[in-house]
């Protein structure tokens, strides 16, 4: 018997120069999304994914429709399959992509807003007062009672990522991160620092939340054809009113990944997860989060062609 289907869509970080060339070598409509980016944005795009150089790419205001574009490249090939995801979700500006999927804006329009998404965020916050890093081996209870009295003294550190169970990122004053880090560590946490250019999902990024919400009220956004689990909240959004109100949040709150993972399982029956995009952090979080879902991977020829075959191997079961 086939089960409930699941589209996710990755975020920053999963970027790598010469992404999606060979999807769009194999596939028209691959190369298409690539072609509409680069006449979106008024420079090409595709150039620099392709053929970097690699700090160009790294680079948050190209990085962010770099990934978008790159994800949602794969979509159209998919959607030629014919398969109806039953929700969609995105971690962090994977959500743009998930809300494309689920036919609430127009790809046009959302790689040019996390275009200027990007930039927003690169200029929230002077280089080098922001930081963030990874903490592994704490309760996400503990860590967040940590993160409140460390800010008490320090500065803003909050809970920018839950990822999975054990895993959570943190962010903002880059002392207050480090003061944080220190006392995780006393309490037997592994704390790693991350090379990041701001404080992402942090209240520092206010000034970027604010200057979006301008950029979003300018494009057309529909409700949502299916739900699309909202970062900021774990649940569904399918009305333009609710997806703008996500979407600006999002920028300077949690990332509540392992709660929208379980939203889609326990809530919306969600049996099988297949991430669309570079890389293969989300199908890596998925099996900390539950070990029972199904998780399949479109980021390349050969993974399309997998995840195309178990997809119709289910539908042939039932």
């Amino acid at each position: 018997m086939t089960s409930k289907l699941a589209l996710l869509f990755p975020g920053q970080g999963a970027q790598v120069v010469g992404m999606g060339k060979e999807m769009a070598v194999q596939y028209p409509a691959a190369a298409e999304v690539f072609k509409r980016a680069d006449e979106a944005l008024g420079f090409s795009l595709s150039e620099i994914i392709w053929n970097g150089p690699e700090d160009k790419l790294r680079l948050t205001y190209y990085t962010q429709p770099a990934i978008l574009t790159t994800s949602i490249a794969f979509l159209e090939v998919l959607k030629a399959e014919g398969f109806t995801p039953a929700a969609t979700a995105g971690h962090s500006l994977g959500e743009y992509s998930a809300l494309v999927a689920a036919g609430a804006m127009k790809f046009e329009d959302a790689v040019r807003v996390v275009h200027a998404r990007g930039k927003f965020m690169d200029e929230a916050v002077p280089a080098g007062l922001g930081a963030m890093s990874a903490v592994m081996g704490v309760d996400r209870e503990q860590l967040a009672e940590i993160c409140r009295e460390v800010s008490k003294t320090h500065g803003p550190v909050e809970l920018a990522n839950v990822n999975s169970p054990g895993q959570v990122v943190i962010s903002g004053k880059a002392e207050a991160v480090e003061e944080a880090g220190r006392v995780l560590k006393e309490n037997k946490g592994k704390v790693t620092p991350l090379v990041v250019s701001g404080p992402f999902h942090s209240t520092l990024m206010q000034p970027a939340a604010d200057k979006l919400a301008d950029v979003l009220q300018t494009i057309e956004i529909q409700d949502a054809a299916v739900p699309v689990i909202a970062n900021v909240t774990a649940q569904p959004v399918q009305s333009a009113a609710e997806i703008r109100d996500a979407l600006t949040r999002q920028v300077s709150s949690s990332v509540l990944w392992e709660d929208s993972v379980l939203t889609m399982r326990n809530d919306l029956g969600i049996g099988t997860f297949v991430e669309v995009g570079p890389g293969k952090v989300l199908t890596g979080l998925l099996k900390r989060i539950d070990k029972t879902a199904k998780g399949l991977l479109i980021n390349s020829p050969d993974t399309y062609a997998a995840t195309v075959a178990a997809l119709k191997g289910e539908l042939a079961e039932c």
